[in-house]
């Protein structure tokens, strides 16, 4: 559906004059926030998971299919749904079968930090196997409280969550025992016919804490059935699938006198898939698309000072992974261990007449005993200002790798839904970046340019008379622009994000007539959330994106511009501040873009809810 400007702008600002009009806000008490840059952080579909705050995140691109919190592919910069990482502390969290399953992290959202984008000089710092950049979440401290939380709305939705946290059960070696659990559940016949779901979660963790580190035990466990015709394959089919991810982590944090800090981590992970092409003629039988991944992580980070002008930042990580399929057995292996490491040192002075320059030169070395290794180096500069508009510029040079996931590799090359190819290899990208942040005008603002040269990229591709997708290497130039404000006006705070991109591909001699992934982005990309308090307890919250899409001839609805909007309405009764009351829209003008081209949108969800906190 394509939405005219004028209701775009209306959509906009009404809130914002609306809010202006009342009469001064009542503070209403502090809960948890897990990103400052999106207004909303609880989808009206089904219960918060990590991904959920990056639905309208403005450096981050979110390919849905159903909902997001179901199956979403997260992209960073124009790169493909496997070209980004995610880390929990220490934690460098992936899937060896596919991106796809990135970021399924069963952990409440309410025992993570905000989402940290990393990319450049950054990512290649603290990221692995990733080529565009990473998300990174903190594990929060443990604080007394917790909730309770319904949901009923449109299409038979149902949500229920309920989290408890208790700090300081009790006193242990002079560090303090601390315990929170989440119990999570949502099923809805979904927005469109063959569009159910049914997701639950459970989580428990132990924390033990002092005044200088925090030590964590998370246990997690998350089941997710969803139905959604052309869930993957363009041939009008009832798809499903069907997950379970059991998570079992270790992380330990230390903050150091002298400013620096040192984490270590390890975890295990399984995700079980099983994928129906079919859900009527497979379910039941015995599957041919099932799949089960294990995964054994250990790895430390650190910075250390040496002095007011030196300090090295490293770390280093194992990484052992295992498949089983019943699909996925062609190629040449199942089985995957990968090492890394890398030494960032820094030199840091001050400009007598200017900014405090920090230079950082290092490389970071990977390698697998399946492909080949890699050396990545690093170089970047930052200047920052003690006083003036302009507080930070950077620039930097950064190289990362990446290797193929298992169905790029084992996926039958000649026959069957998904084309393989078992020669892939690590894939490269190099990115130039400068950027520069400061206040001017009282907007918060950040800006960055950059320049990535991708190398080998995996990327799954469509060619006429070929009734499947195939993995195929392309070579890829991404430049973009970004950009990113915040401001306040009185009881109304305002986040405007906006992203241009442009690519060239070259995919050699391999037949392609278009893309799923790697030529599936947006040219231009406008984000705004909008918060208002409105007063007497009501509270407003908009997230809004526009977009302009590359063309992509697989797209066959919903054109290649939209405007996606979620809307929301809190009121805390003045007399009964424990509770929360919510009446919550998703894709509130009922937009029938297709995020991942050929695969249906979904449509509009109207939800109420009901929180009672303590």
């Amino acid at each position: 559906m394509r939405m005219s400007p004028t209701r775009l702008i209306l959509g906009l600002i009404v809130p914002v004059v609306g809010a202006a009009a009342q009469s001064a806000p009542l503070a209403l008490p502090e809960v948890q926030v897990s990103s400052p840059r999106v207004a909303l952080q609880d989808p009206a579909g089904t219960f918060a998971m990590p991904v959920t705050v990056l639905r309208y995140e403005p450096r981050v691109d979110v390919q849905a299919r159903n909902l997001a919190e179901a199956q979403a592919d997260i992209a960073i910069r124009g790169g493909t749904f496997e070209n980004t990482g995610f880390k929990a502390g220490a934690l460098q969290l992936y899937d060896p079968q596919t991106g796809h399953y990135f970021a399924e992290i069963p952990v409440a959202a309410t025992m993570l930090g905000s989402p940290r984008v990393h990319t450049g000089a950054e990512h290649a710092a603290s990221g692995w196997n990733a080529t565009a950049g990473s998300i990174a979440y903190a594990w929060l401290p443990v604080r007394s409280g917790g909730y309770a939380s319904a949901g009923f709305g449109g299409n038979d939705f149902q949500r229920g969550e309920f989290y408890a946290a208790h700090a300081g059960l009790l006193e242990m070696a002079g560090r303090r025992v601390s315990a929170d659990v989440s119990v999570a559940h949502s099923s809805s016949d979904g927005t469109i016919p063959l569009g159910d779901h049914e997701f639950t979660r459970y989580n428990a963790r132990v924390q033990l804490a002092d005044a200088t580190s925090q030590t964590d035990f998370v246990a997690g466990y998350q089941s997710k059935f969803f139905g959604w015709p052309n869930l993957y394959t363009p041939f009008n089919s009832p798809e499903s699938e069907n997950l379970k991810t059991t998570l079992l982590a270790f992380n330990h944090h230390v903050r150091q006198a002298d400013g620096g800090h040192f984490q270590a981590g390890a975890y295990y992970r399984r995700n079980r898939d099983d994928y129906d092409f079919n859900r009527y003629t497979e379910a039941g039988k015995d599957p041919f698309f099932a799949h089960t991944t294990w995964v054994y992580g250990a790895s430390i980070e650190g910075r250390a000072p040496f002095g007011d002008q030196l300090a090295v930042t490293y770390r280093a990580g194992y990484i052992a992974d295992e498949l089983t399929s019943t699909a996925l057995t062609f190629g040449r292996f199942r089985t995957r261990s990968h090492v890394s490491a890398g030494v960032f040192p820094e030199w840091r002075w001050r400009d007598a007449a200017g900014p405090v320059w920090t230079v950082t030169a290092g490389a970071a070395f990977d390698d697998t005993n399946r492909d080949g290794s890699s050396v990545s180096p690093t170089l970047s500069v930052t200047g920052d200002y003690t006083s003036g508009a302009l507080r930070r510029v950077r620039a930097g040079y950064a190289k990362s790798t990446q290797v193929p996931t298992y169905t790029a590799l084992n996926s039958a090359t000649a026959a069957g839904l998904f084309r393989g190819n078992p020669n892939l290899g690590r894939s490269a990208s190099h990115e130039l970046e400068v950027g520069a942040s400061g206040t001017w005008a009282g907007w918060d603002a950040e800006a960055a340019v950059f320049f990535r040269r991708d190398d080998r990229l995996v990327d799954w591709t469509f060619a006429r008379g070929v009734t499947a997708r195939t993995a195929n290497a392309v070579d890829m130039d991404t430049t973009g622009v970004e950009f990113f404000g915040r401001r306040t006006f009185g009881p109304v705070d305002l986040v405007l994000g906006y992203a241009w991109l442009h690519k060239n591909s070259d995919y050699g001699t391999a037949a392609v007539d278009a893309s799923f992934y790697a030529l599936n982005f947006p040219k231009h990309r406008l984000t705004a959330a909008i918060i208002a308090r409105l007063g007497y307890g009501f509270e407003l919250r908009m997230d809004n994106d526009l977009r302009i899409q590359e063309d992509n001839l697989l797209r066959v609805r919903g054109g290649d511009e939209a405007i996606l909007s979620s809307l929301a309405l809190f009121w805390r009764p003045p007399l009964a501040r424990s509770l929360r009351l919510s009446l919550q829209v998703d894709n509130l003008w009922d937009s029938d873009f297709q995020a991942v081209p050929a695969v249906p949108a979904s449509r509009r969800q109207v939800a109420v809810g009901v929180t009672c906190f303590w």
